[in-house]
C-alpha cells in the first residue's frame, strides 16, 4: 500500500491533468484521439473473439480492459474518460465551458474517425459466417434494433445503461491515479472496466467500431438506426454518467479547500 495516493491529492491531480488538455494542439487531440478508437475497437474485438470461443461473455470482460489500460498508460484521448475529467479544471475555474466542449467535440470525432478505420482494417481480415462476424452481427442488432422494438422503454434503456456504463469508466480514470506504480494503476483500473463489460452497458466509442462493423458484415441495422437508437443517446448518457456519478460526487467531498 506505499504506493497508494489520497483521495484528495486524487483529485487535484485530475483537475491539473485536466487543465491540461486545454493547451492541446489540434494535431495532438486528433492523433491521440484516433489511437484511442482504434485501440478500443481492437479491444472489443479481442472481447467479442473470446466471448465467441468460450461461449462465455464473463472471459470476454476480463480481457476487454486491455485496451482502456492502453489508452491510459500511453496518455491518449478518449471522449468517455474526457466527460470526467475535464469537470475538475472546470470546477475549479482552470478551464473555460468553450475548451471543455471544443475538446468534447474534436475528441469524439477522432475516436470515431480512428475506430471506422480499425474496423476497416478489420473488416479485410474477417470472414462472413465465422464466430467472430456472428458475433459482431448480434451484437450490432442488439445495441439498435432491440432498443428499437422496445419503443420509448427502449430508449431509456439505452440511455439508463450509458449513465452507468459511464460511471464505471470515469472511475476506471480515477483509479488510475490512485498508484504511483504501473502495476497498482493497472490492477486498480481493470475493475470498474471489467463490471462494465460484464454487466452489458453502452459505451459510445466502442459502439463507434461494433455497430458500423456489424453493418458493413450484414447487420440488418441502417446508419440512422445506429445514430438514432445508439450512438445519440449513448453519448449523451455517458456526459451524465461522467458529470453527475463521479466528478461532481469526488469534487464535492474531497476537493482541497483553501
Amino acid at each position: 500500500m506505499g504506493d497508494a495516493v489520497a483521495p484528495d491529492a486524487i483529485v487535484e491531480a485530475l483537475t491539473n491533468a485536466g487543465a491540461a488538455r486545454a493547451s492541446l494542439r489540434l494535431r495532438d487531440l486528433l492523433v491521440r484521439g484516433m489511437l484511442a478508437g482504434a485501440l478500443l475497437g481492437l479491444a472489443t474485438t479481442l472481447s467479442l473473439t473470446a466471448t465467441a470461443q468460450t461461449g462465455l461473455g464473463i472471459v470476454g470482460a476480463l480481457v476487454f480492459p486491455i485496451g482502456f489500460v492502453l489508452i491510459v498508460l500511453m496518455g491518449l484521448e478518449l471522449v468517455t474518460g474526457n466527460f470526467g475529467i475535464l469537470v475538475f479544471p472546470l470546477l475549479a475555474g482552470r478551464m473555460a465551458a468553450a475548451e471543455a466542449a471544443r475538446n468534447w467535440a474534436l475528441v469524439f470525432l477522432a475516436n470515431l474517425a480512428g475506430a471506422l478505420a480499425f474496423a476497416a482494417l478489420l473488416y479485410a481480415t474477417v470472414h462472413l459466417h465465422t464466430p467472430l462476424a456472428d458475433r459482431i452481427i448480434a451484437t450490432a442488432e442488439a445495441k439498435t434494433i432491440a432498443y428499437e422494438q422496445a419503443g420509448s422503454r427502449g430508449m431509456l434503456e439505452v440511455f439508463a445503461k450509458a449513465i452507468l456504463c459511464n460511471w464505471m469508466v470515469t472511475v476506471g480514470v480515477v483509479m488510475a491515479f490512485t498508484s504511483t506504480s504501473t502495476i497498482g494503476r493497472i490492477a486498480a483500473m481493470w475493475l470498474p472496466i471489467f463490471t462494465f463489460v460484464a454487466l452489458g452497458f453502452e459505451h459510445s466509442v466502442v459502439n463507434m467500431f461494433v455497430i458500423p462493423m456489424g453493418i458493413a458484415l450484414g447487420a440488418h441495422v441502417s446508419i440512422a438506426e445506429w445514430w438514432l437508437w445508439n450512438q445519440i443517446p449513448v453519448t449523451l448518457g455517458n456526459l451524465v454518467g461522467g458529470v453527475v456519478l463521479t466528478s461532481l460526487p469526488m469534487w464535492m467531498t474531497w476537493r482541497r479547500r483553501q
